[in-house]
């Protein structure tokens, strides 16, 4: 399994695209998260075929290595496997972590998407190197999503068997909330989508979030 060691700092803000689909729009504001801090990137853009996300891949996987950096894919397990990107994140709808596991080995980074214990438990047996715990606040992307709220994310950080980043509605504000959960029950790092997607300047925007982590 890739180690976790190098893997679990760069995963303290995960940076999220949105999906629009705008492939010249992701390479800009991947860039500037880059300068601003940020040390992983998951596409996410569900209406791109293979052939566009391997392209895409292909432009940003040069800005990743230049600054020691994860790509990930969301769900693409073929693209991964092509030598595209870093890894994948996964979820209940996407192979199995055991199969993609199998698939891309050992050396590949592996995420999955979790809303429970259950799931928290699934992605530990099977190998995933963290999963992404949501939604932990409000989200706009998921309008009528139960949020789990920080006390019980916390809860179900300290119970998981890896490593945990918390994802829906995180800004600025609601990473300062972190700060109050006990060490042992915190996160590794946070997933953003909206809060660097969606900033008139992502660079700061990013160095922002950094800078409101908890110390």
């Amino acid at each position: 399994m890739a180690d976790t060691a190098l893997v679990n700092p760069r995963l303290r803000l995960i940076l999220v695209t949105d999906g629009v689909g705008d492939p010249d729009r992701v390479e800009k504001v991947v860039r500037e998260a880059l300068l601003g801090g940020v040390r992983c990137v998951q596409l996410r853009e569900s209406k791109w075929s293979a052939r566009q996300m391997l392209r895409s891949c292909e432009r940003l996987m040069p800005m990743l290595e230049k600054v020691d950096g994860l790509l990930l894919v969301n769900d693409r397990i073929d693209v991964v496997a092509a030598g595209a990107a870093h890894g994948a994140q996964i979820g209940h709808r996407s192979l199995t972590p055991h199969l993609a596991r199998e698939v891309l080995g050992p050396n590949a980074v592996l995420g999955y998407s979790a809303h429970d214990e259950d799931e928290l438990a699934l992605a530990a047996k099977h190998g995933c190197n963290f999963a992404l715990l949501s939604p932990v606040w409000p989200t706009t992307s998921k309008r009528n999503a139960a949020c789990l709220t920080v006390p019980r994310a916390a809860q179900l950080t300290a119970a998981a068997k890896l490593p945990v980043v918390w994802l829906g509605g995180v800004d600025s504000t609601t990473i300062a909330e972190i700060a109050v959960v006990p060490s042992a029950q915190r996160p590794i790092g946070v997933a953003v989508r909206s809060a660097i997607m969606q900033a008139d300047d992502p660079q700061a925007a990013t160095a922002e979030l950094l800078q409101t982590w908890p110390k």
